[in-house]
């Protein structure tokens, strides 16, 4: 029996990519036909060592992603970006790519929804048949899964309580998606937008996106939040394929069966690079809440949601500009800024200088590429900036074309000015 890991020894990563055409990075539902390549034969999964691929809810996105806990510092960026590079040349002969980003900027669900017809077939057919899946909300959403482990109701109920408090402040530093249907949407993080009400016909299944407060076990984990939303759902599921606890779609869910906390409110990015310092960041702020650097337990523990819900929904619109005047939210943090508020952007650059100190020559890379975010803006700002407020289909195409290559370079997303003048070249893709 494999030992399960404490909390905070390991993580697992999950990263879902769109299956463009190379030429006009229109949508191409062949996930099984990689699949196919790589196994001859197909599979919902591929496993390759301590990395697998695997099928998604629409045959065009391919999910990579880690097999059980690891480490983020053993080497997870070099394995994943070459399973990247691996599907990138089973994708060639198709005349495919893979495309990076939390939406497709033109994709039309209603006509091009292609669900899996394969294996779990039964439970995507499910969620259609309930919700009606062919629109931006289900078949044009892709993310970041990061999964933190824990051990016990103990280490459950820590991590659960440090989660929460975090995951107001994701969207201002992830958010990737602000075109969808061939305009810009109004939002820098139109995908949470749009996650937020595709299963609102049950409103038990999202809930408020943050979790409720005051959950210290399974046991009323499973009481306060799963057994309500599994009897919303029986109504419409009479074979209960559905009863799971992945039917959970707040921004953080439990995953039991696995010992982690599942976040699942991060945009894909525009690399691996990208992807998994996003996640070590994420994971040792979580690390510094648990440790009770700056508040206890308990206080984290009983937090209420209203704030929370309030400063997540700004940062979705407003990203790293985004006002955050709660002086006692500020404080979880350890702020201390002038009359006690501060941007989103300016907390995280705080949290940067606090739990990735300069003198940690392992955090050096995950600096770097904050620097840059912090700096030029989330992935969905930097978009906005290259498109330059033109959003003709080929300033699009253009603009998103470059993001497939640093996807494929496993390079960041900036401006070329600011790689001229930092020597950059060897880190970055230039807009």
């Amino acid at each position: 029996m494999n030992k399960i890991p404490h909390l905070l020894e390991a993580a697992g990563i999950e990263l879902e990519y769109v299956i463009v055409n190379e030429e006009d990075l229109s949508i191409k539902p062949i996930a099984d036909k990689i699949l196919k390549s790589a196994t001859r034969e197909i599979v919902q999964e591929v496993e390759f060592g301590n990395i697998a691929w695997s099928n998604e809810f629409t045959l065009h996105v391919i999910e990579i992603k880690t097999i059980g806990p690891q480490s983020l510092f053993s080497g997870l960026d070099a394995l994943l970006f070459e399973q990247a590079r691996l599907i990138n040349a089973l994708l060639k002969p198709f005349q495919a790519r893979l495309l990076p980003g939390g939406t497709h900027p033109f994709m039309e669900p209603k006509s091009e929804t292609k669900l899996w017809p394969y294996g779990n077939r039964e439970i995507y057919d499910t969620y259609e048949r309930i919700f009606g899946c062919r629109n931006h909300g289900w078949s044009n959403l892709q993310s970041t899964h990061l999964n933190i482990s824990f051990n016990g109701d103990e280490e459950f109920a820590r991590l659960h309580a440090a989660v929460r408090l975090v995951l107001p402040l994701i969207p201002a530093l992830c958010a990737s998606t602000p075109v969808i249907g061939g305009k810009p949407s109004g939002w820098l993080d139109t995908r949470l937008v749009y996650y937020a009400q595709n299963q609102s016909k049950i409103p038990s299944i999202p809930g408020a996106i943050i979790p409720e407060p005051g959950i210290r076990s399974r046991q009323e984990y499973e009481e306060r939040i799963l057994h309500p939303m599994y009897k919303d759902i029986a109504v419409f599921d009479k074979k209960g394929l559905l009863q799971e606890e992945w039917l959970n779609s707040r921004g953080a869910i439990a995953r039991f069966e696995r010992s982690a906390v599942e976040i699942r409110i991060i945009d894909s990015q525009e690399c691996v690079q990208a992807e998994i310092a996003v996640c070590g960041f994420i994971t040792e702020v979580i690390r510094a809440l648990v440790e009770e650097r700056w508040i206890d337990f308990d206080k984290q523990l009983n937090w209420k949601n209203a704030g929370l819900v309030k400063i997540y929904r700004d940062t979705l619109k407003q990203g790293m500009a985004t006002g955050i005047a709660d002086c006692a939210y500020l404080a979880v943090f350890g702020y201390k800024g002038q009359k006690g508020a501060c941007t989103a952007g300016q907390l995280w650059r705080h949290l940067m200088q606090t739990v990735l100190p300069e003198k940690n020559e392992k955090f050096k890379k995950w600096r770097q590429t904050f620097e840059i975010i912090l700096s030029e803006g989330n992935l969905a700002q930097r978009i906005m900036a290259a498109l330059n407020k033109g959003y003709s289909r080929k300033r699009i195409i253009d603009v998103y074309r470059k993001l497939a290559a640093a996807l494929q370079d496993d390079r960041l997303f900036i401006s070329q000015k600011r790689i001229k003048k930092e020597g950059l070249a060897e880190f970055a893709h230039k807009l």
